[in-house]
Order: structure tokens, then sequence, then C-alpha cells
């Protein structure tokens, strides 16, 4: 069972859910302020040139600061209930490292493909979607087990209210190598070599 706000829901629920606010979310802005939603996801979008560092920074203080006062409004409005944080499940928390790593490397990856891409064409149209799609995906594989973040705002949130920190490096250190290392690979292979084809060039 996978912890969404407060008590435990169906995986499927969850996924479904979670997949539904983030394509929400990103589409409407989207075209404001990047649909930035991810400090993973920046540094990713960073790593490959997409992002400065200063923008980054800005962008990551709203993040962290926007999932804590979240959370607070949330805990505050259903009278101060227990706000669940993400915590690794029959897995020791270096395991956990690994799955937040892959799983995010898989989202900023998506968001390369579908949103940073210079040849993406008319796919940028679905990247809201697409992205969306492949956190639900992920939630749905690792939820069970590391929780399925690959967000730290996500995690960072909860665990502010809760006053529980317990094993909350895991969400940091796992989606940030995730997303750095996608930043990587699609950044500087597959956009890095893209050469746009001139008037000229073609038939």
């Amino acid at each position: 069972m996978v912890k969404l706000a407060f008590g435990s829901f169906g995986d499927s629920f969850s996924g479904t859910s979670v997949r539904s606010y983030v394509a929400e979310f990103i589409a409407t802005l989207l075209f404001i302020s990047g649909g930035h939603l991810n400090p993973a996801v920046t540094f990713g979008l960073a790593v490959g040139g997409h992002v400065t560092i200063l923008t980054g920074l800005f962008y990551w203080v709203a993040q962290l600061l926007g999932a804590t006062v979240a959370c607070l409004l949330l805990q505050f409005v259903t009278n101060g209930q227990p706000m669940p944080t993400h915590a690794v499940s029959g897995i020791s928390e270096v395991e956990g490292v690994v799955m937040e790593i892959v799983i995010t490397f898989a989202l900023v990856y998506t968001v390369y493909a579908t949103a940073a891409d210079p040849k993406k064409g008319s796919l940028g149209t679905i990247a809201p979607m697409a992205i969306g799609f492949i956190v639900g995906a992920n939630i749905l594989a690792a939820g069970p087990f590391s929780g399925g973040s690959m967000n730290p705002a996500r995690s960072f949130g909860p665990a502010v209210a809760a006053g529980n920190f317990s094993g909350h490096w895991v969400y940091w250190v796992g989606p940030l190598i995730g997303g750095g290392l996608a930043g990587l690979v699609y950044g500087d292979v597959f956009i890095a070599s893209y050469q746009p084809v001139g008037h000229q060039d073609y038939p």
C-alpha cells in the first residue's frame, strides 16, 4: 500500500491519482515557470545546461517552501493528524537509494525526451501526460519499497511537518543522482550531438 496524504490507498488508485495531478500541474505551469515541481528534475536540467545554477536555486527554494507550506496547511485543516513520511519498507536504505536512482532517471529522461529535446517536435504537446504517466508507473513499481518519491521536495515537506527526518537522506541522494545521470546521458549524448538541418539541406 502507498501512503498518500493521510491514510492508505490501493497502489492503482495512488498511481492514477498522482499521475493526474502531476499532468495537470505541469500543463498549467509549463508556459509560466517551466512546470518545475521537483528539485531532481531541476537538477537534471541544470546538469544538461537547460537551467542556470542561480535559476535552479530559486526553483529549489520555491519547491521546498511550497511542499512545506502545503503539508503544514494539510495538517492544520485535518486537525493535526500525523503526517506520513516516506520510508523504505522491506529493503535497506542503500537499496532504497538505488531504487530512487532508477525511477528518477526514468522520470528525468522522459522530461528530456518530451519537453527539453529540440527534436521533440509535436511530441512536446503530450509532455505533461507522458511525465504524469511515468510518475504513476514509477509509484506503482517502487511505492511498496521506497515510497516512489523521485522528488526531494515531496519527501521534505512531510518530514518537516512530522518532525521526522529518519532516512530522509535517501530521498535526496537517490533522486539527485538519478536526475543528474539522466541530464548527463540525454543532455550530453543526444542533445549535444544534435545538429539542426538548415533550409538549404532539405531536398
